[in-house]
């Protein structure tokens, strides 16, 4: 019985799905958008969608880049908004990478939230939050559950992304 719809077997998607998604991912790394302009100010959801000749947001898996590097590999059902949240979110669950990246400055061991209440902490989440905000994104859509779950690991050890990409769970 497949699991969420998925039509395919794993040897399909191993040889065949994965590298196929990775290869339309190659492409769109080579027409890479400006991060900042999914969060520019005045221009909602809606605005960033039509400039991306979308009326909807997709499920796929996106690529930060800085410096010509891709560092980090992540995937959402709502991917335009989940960049937003990244760039523009004010709580560790929005901004999930920024409060990883300000953790490994600061090296602070405190808990989530109050890390969010630390002076030092918040001025490095800040820093890292105008970071990203100066990254590069690319994206794939990709509508199948398992699909998306299963290429974004594999997209993270194709680009190397083991800084900021961690596949533990709690």
């Amino acid at each position: 019985m497949p699991i969420d719809n998925c039509k395919h077997t794993f040897g399909e998607m191993a040889t065949r799905v994965l590298p196929a998604y990775m290869k339309e991912l190659r492409l769109a790394l080579t027409k890479q958008h400006l991060a900042s302009s999914f969060c520019t100010r005045g221009l909602g959801l809606k605005g960033v969608l039509s400039k991306l000749g979308r009326t909807e947001d997709l499920s796929g898996c996106y690529v930060l880049i800085h410096d010509g590097r891709p560092f980090y590999v992540g995937i959402s059902r709502s991917l335009i908004q989940r960049l937003r949240q990244h760039l523009t979110g004010k709580t560790h669950f929005d901004a999930s990478l920024a409060h990883m990246m300000a953790k490994s400055k600061t090296g602070r061991s405190m808990g989530r939230a109050e890390a969010m209440t630390n002076q030092s902490f918040r001025q490095a989440f800040d820093e890292a939050q105008q970071l990203l905000r100066n990254c590069n994104v690319a994206f794939v859509e990709i509508g199948n559950p398992l699909e998306l779950y299963l290429f974004e690991a594999y997209c993270a050890m194709e680009l190397d992304t083991c800084e900021w990409n961690t596949f533990r769970t709690h």
